[in-house]
């Protein structure tokens, strides 16, 4: 058997094991949705019921007032607006922070960048009572606006460095050929070098989208209300407050994962090389 056939063997029983283990856990919760209850307490553990149970996606569905459903609808209402927002908020931020990085020519230009990326680096923990106070003070504690501030201040030095060293890549020469036309440095920002940076502006988007989205820590420290809890942490709550169903939080896990899956599979063809590109150049 030659090398480069054994070595091509490797690689696929390699990615077959990753992916397994990427993917059992899906599965299963999958599958515990839909399995009724009496089988999921049982022993051992049955990966394919004799029946299937799809009841509990109609309680999220079809639930009334005071209802596992209704809160499910409103907490992935609240996770799309908190998404949202902070996707838009540090795109707008990012992508002008990250040109100024590029492009612009200053004292401390790498250093400065760095310090943003450090407060990336931070663990949520050790920010919580400084966020805290300060959402206190502002009277937004237990709100979406407040949320959509925090996950900003987690996101925009994030998109910051993805899109800094991305610009860097695309040459300044397409720049300076549209400023001799009379185009003006914010006209070849948006008319020259957004167009060439698509693929790392979508890997930002993606990337904000699902920090946003998946956000447990501080959704679940500053909200208190239905009105603004986000979807990890209303699932986090079904055990408690409604059943033990496990299924129920595995249906309910299950629809939280759509919105992020449909985003990554539309944006994904960008990912490798806006990630590649900005990861890479500095």
């Amino acid at each position: 058997m030659r090398r480069s056939t054994r070595n091509s063997i490797l690689v696929h029983l390699a990615a077959g094991v990753v992916s397994t283990l990427i993917l059992a856990p899906f599965a299963w919760m999958l599958m515990a949705s839909v399995t009724p209850q009496r089988v999921l307490i049982t022993t051992p553990l049955r990966w394919i019921p004799d029946t299937f149970d799809f009841s509990r996606y109609g309680q999220i569905f079809n639930g009334g007032a005071d209802s596992v459903g209704a809160t499910f609808r409103a907490a992935m209402m609240n996770s799309a607006v908190v998404a949202v927002g902070t996707v838009s908020i540090s795109m707008v931020v990012g992508i002008l922070g990250a040109y100024a990085f590029a492009r612009l020519r200053f004292r401390f230009r790498r250093a400065t960048l760095m310090i943003f990326l450090a407060t990336y680096m931070l663990p949520q923990i050790a920010l919580l009572i400084p966020l805290y106070l300060i959402l206190n003070s502002l009277g937004l504690l237990d709100t979406t606006t407040g949320l959509i501030l925090v996950d900003c201040a987690l996101v925009i030095p994030f998109v910051l460095w993805i899109l800094s060293n991305y610009f860097m890549t695309i040459p300044d020469e397409l720049e300076e050929a549209a400023r001799i036309d009379g185009t003006t440095r914010l006209g070849a920002l948006f008319w020259v070098v957004l167009p060439a940076a698509r693929p790392g502006i979508f890997a930002a988007i993606m990337f904000s989208f699902l920090l946003a989205w998946d956000e447990f820590m501080y959704a679940l420290i500053f909200t208190s209300s239905d009105a603004a809890k986000t979807l990890p942490v209303a699932i986090s709550e079904f055990a408690g407050r409604y059943t033990t169903d496990f299924g129920l939080v595995a249906a309910g896990g299950i629809l939280a994962a759509l919105p992020p899956l449909i985003v990554a599979i539309i944006f994904q063809r960008y990912v490798v090389s806006g990630m590649a590109a900005g990861a890479v150049k500095g």
